[in-house]
């Protein structure tokens, strides 16, 4: 054999070697986790008097942000986070695997379930409003804290909405969001596990002034929208009727029904 057969050989089987390490890479390695050890995730980083109810029970407390996974729906049905002026930097970040989140009990979706759907893997808690340590930006990439969202949706009236809260966190010091897809039957499914894509997306923000507590709803349809953030406004009443979950169910009662029961985006500047 030639010199430039046996090397034009050699250079083939490097070729078929390389293809089949980054397939295998591709489709089969995982990280471990990003998290701290077990006995640190118990405990809530998200103010615990207004954390939602849970349809399911699986809640899961990370470091810097819990959430209420829904088997069913292969999701959360919430994400809640706070997000003070401070976490507001510009830290460069290097983008990790998403993989699946070791603490919800049946273990969230594999995020291979996305690939060819057409669909982004939309965060709930934003990466960008976690850059000030790269375990709180690497957590956001656990699949428990993605949906399903359209591509244009994502980086559109999504991404404004994102961005519309993190000037309301630099005007106010801090603000709470709690967010979610809105999962109900009959849902488009994707991947072999049967991903729910939700036809919308919901987005609560509140804010304590002094002893008063503001807060507002957005409930937005699944694809880009050109119209300004307020047309999507709603009741948290009325997130609480699709939703079946219960939102700031440990305050008063009375101040429950008069914060839930009204839009006033008057509090909030847009």
């Amino acid at each position: 054999m030639s010199v430039y057969r046996k090397n034009s050989t050699i250079y083939s089987i490097l070729i078929v070697i390389c293809i089949v390490g980054f397939w295998v890479f591709e489709n089969f390695y995982t990280p471990d986790t990003y998290s701290k050890k077990n006995d640190e995730n118990n405990a809530s980083s998200f103010p615990l008097e207004y954390l939602p109810s849970s349809t399911t029970g699986d809640i899961v407390h990370h470091s810097y942000f819990s959430l209420s996974y829904n088997e069913p729906f292969e999701q959360a049905e919430w994400v809640a986070y706070e997000l003070e002026k401070k976490h507001l930097t510009y830290d460069d970040r290097n983008r990790p695997y998403f993989i699946e989140d070791p603490w919800v009990k049946s273990k969230s979706a594999d995020w291979r379930n996305y690939k060819g759907s057409g669909y982004d893997r939309g965060h709930l808690c934003p990466a960008g409003d976690r850059r000030f340590s790269e375990q709180a930006y690497n957590e956001t990439f656990y699949t428990s804290n993605i949906s399903p969202q359209d591509k244009d949706f994502n980086a559109g009236v999504w991404n404004r909405l994102e961005m519309q809260v993190r000037q309301w966190a630099k005007r106010y010091g801090k603000v709470i969001v709690i967010t979610g897809g809105v999962l109900e039957q009959g849902l488009q499914e994707i991947g072999e596990e049967d991903v729910d894509v939700p036809k919308k997306f919901y987005k609560i923000v509140a804010r304590k002034e002094g002893k008063k507590f503001k807060v507002l709803g957005f409930l937005l349809p699944g694809a880009e929208q050109q119209r300004p953030l307020q047309d999507f406004c709603i009741p948290i009443d009325s997130i609480e009727a699709l939703t079946g979950i219960d939102f700031f169910g440990q305050m008063d009662v009375g101040l429950q029904k008069e914060l839930e029961g009204k839009v006033d985006t008057e509090d909030w500047r847009f």
